[in-house]
């Protein structure tokens, strides 16, 4: 187990939001971040869901994949970037057939199927690169 990258600094982890559809993706998800030593702070399945939470739930840093149940997420990924919350985009979609939304100051892009280390690695520095932006 690899900690997330901010535990060295401060004891509480890093609370990570989940916007996932597919549901033994979403669990799948959940399980391989919470192994790692992050904290999954919530999961929704629908851009609704989505936005309630990324409104009204404290989380560091969010997972989301970019088309819910045929339903573009961009409006989660425009939330998320109007509040200067960074995030990685999950997608079988090629980069370049998202929507801009998706490709913000604060985004990642990891195509699925992704590898657990991959995505983690990706993660740490995403935050990394957060941190960095605040100093």
């Amino acid at each position: 187990m690899t900690p997330p990258l901010d535990s060295t600094v401060d004891p509480k982890p890093v609370r990570v939001l989940i916007v996932e559809d597919e549901p033994l993706v979403a669990e799948n998800l959940r399980a391989d971040l919470i192994d790692e030593g992050f904290e999954v702070v919530g999961v929704a399945a629908r851009v609704e869901g989505a936005l309630r939470l990324i409104h009204g739930m404290g989380f560091d840093v969010a997972i989301i994949d970019a088309n819910l149940a045929g339903i573009s997420a961009a409006p989660a990924a425009a939330a998320l970037s109007a509040r200067s919350l960074p995030f990685i985009v999950l997608s079988g979609y090629a980069r370049e057939q998202l929507q801009r939304e998706f490709s913000g100051a604060g985004a990642v892009y990891v195509q699925k199927p992704y590898r657990v280390r991959k995505l983690i690695d990706e993660l740490n520095s995403l935050l990394r690169n957060q941190r960095d932006r605040q100093a």
